[in-house]
């Protein structure tokens, strides 16, 4: 039938770029890496040193992952072209939509892994931590934060990620003034990096009575969260220490004691802080990795040579220009002002279907062909 030949058709001319994907991820280098670290992993003296034991271990996790997507995404392929000659030969339109819906998917998944390959920053491989505050506004600014924390975290959870409340403070009426989370999974960062920056909101406000247009800010920073074996030198005199109530879920030991921690940077002014763990040194803990996490980035981003170099708040990252607008009314649409990529269905955006946005920035970003911010 003519509808499952054209299907056929466009699956198959995925082919080459299914191969090309192959050859750039270096999957048969990866099978030999993995063949060898297993080797290791067997000897007898394997786990005698326990600090290479864990590297050891965790390359060939890395790198199983890496496999993993693409052998699912060569199954998907295989599988749709099955489905599509099956229902061609018994001239069954009943399964043309689920057959159009896997070229779709096998489309989308290779489009994603290529993209993957561009992930080539130190950090880009890590997890990522997100830090969201409300701009000026108030409640619509604070309810703008909790929609936006939404967004990314169905986004997070539809591709395979584990999404972690560690900080938050709730708005005084509705939503929230601040939080943060982190995201887990391979090339968490690399993929969210390009969301750091100012979000604009432009809605009728549910909060105001008068029915009146309202346009909210929140800015969103996205850090990589930095491995203990990362070598970062602070300076315990540098650091302030807080300790106090944790305002959330998490049973009578967490909100009856202390356990959550608030630590300044002194010389930079850097704030983070933590309640989401159960004891106030595991609260702790989390803080450190985001605060090297900041300091890496301030640092990178300011070209210094040294941590020690980094004065000021003025060094953290700030506010700067909006990245994209989120429209309500008069009319719907979500735009971004670096890349001119946008999409009309605004409530498929604020469900987690960002992906456009994240492609669009990552070609964009190779190409050296991103545009300047605008008001």
């Amino acid at each position: 039938m003519i509808q499952f030949e054209q299907l056929r058709l466009e699956l198959l001319g995925l082919d080459e770029g299914l191969r090309e994907l192959r050859e750039a991820i270096g999957y048969t280098h990866m099978q030999k890496e993995v063949e060898s670290l297993e080797i290791k992993s067997a000897e007898p003296d394997f786990w005698e040193d326990m600090e290479n034991s864990q590297k050891i271990l965790k390359r060939s996790s890395m790198l199983k992952s890496k496999m993993s997507q693409y052998d699912s995404l060569y199954t998907m392929f295989e599988d749709t072209l099955t489905l599509i000659e099956l229902a061609d030969e018994a001239e069954d339109l009943s399964l043309y939509d689920e057959a159009a819906e896997g070229v779709k998917s096998v489309t989308q998944s290779l489009e994603t892994q290529k993209l993957s390959t561009l992930l080539t920053g130190e950090y880009d491989s890590k997890n990522a931590i997100l830090t969201f505050h409300a701009g000026a506004g108030g409640t619509e600014a604070q309810d703008w934060v909790s929609m936006i924390l939404r967004m990314y975290t169905h986004w997070a959870e539809g591709h395979g990620y584990s999404v972690k409340m560690l900080d938050f403070l709730d708005g005084e009426e509705a939503g929230l003034k601040s939080a943060s989370i982190l995201i887990t999974g391979t090339n968490a960062y690399g993929f969210l990096r390009g969301e750091n920056g100012v979000h604009r909101l432009v809605r009728i406000s549910p909060f105001d009575s008068s029915g009146r247009r309202h346009t909210s800010f929140a800015s969103l920073e996205v850090m990589p969260e930095i491995d203990d074996d990362t070598a970062v030198e602070i300076n315990p005199d540098d650091l302030k220490t807080d300790t106090y109530r944790s305002g959330g879920a998490g049973g009578q030991h967490v909100n009856k004691t202390e356990s959550a921690v608030r630590i300044t940077h002194i010389p930079t002014g850097i704030i983070v802080a933590c309640q989401n763990e159960r004891s106030q040194h595991q609260n702790r803990e989390v803080c450190m990795k985001m605060l090297k996490s900041k300091l890496i980035q301030v640092k990178e981003r300011a070209h210094l040579d040294k941590i020690e170099d980094i004065k000021g708040v003025q060094m953290e990252i700030g506010w700067g220009s909006q990245i994209r607008s989120y429209v309500f009314m008069p009319y719907t649409l979500a735009k971004d002002h670096r890349t001119n990529f946008e999409i009309g269905n605004i409530n498929a955006v604020m469900d987690g279907e960002i992906d456009g946005f994240i492609n669009a920035y990552l070609k964009a970003q190779s190409l050296g062909t991103l545009l300047e911010l605008t008001e």
